[in-house]
């Protein structure tokens, strides 16, 4: 599975429910696993983002639908970015021209 990373920002609404926030998480880590993603690591951080989630995706569609899912419950907005491991660096670089 390929590793995505995601930089996390709470909208006013997950702002003014932040006490369920831990909630919204399980209910985030169920939806991820019913659809073949593994939830790895998430961080709650200082500066532009609130939090970042480091997740094992199958494909970029599923990507895409647990974006899109997630979103729509209207607490956070986010950035997903593709991350490629050492070894995966290592191999991509090894076949430059």
């Amino acid at each position: 599975m390929a590793t995505y990373i995601t930089l996390i920002r709470f909208t006013q609404q997950g702002v003014a429910e932040i006490k369920d926030s831990a909630t919204h998480l399980d209910q985030a880590k169920q939806m991820f696993k019913a659809m073949g993603a593994e939830f790895k690591e998430i961080y709650l951080t200082m500066g532009q983002y609130d939090m970042i989630a480091i997740a094992e995706i199958p494909d970029d569609e599923t990507v895409a639908k647990l974006s899109l899912a997630v979103s729509a419950q209207g607490g956070v907005r986010g950035e997903t970015l593709r991350a490629f491991t050492e070894v995966e660096f290592r191999k991509i670089i090894s076949a430059l021209p």
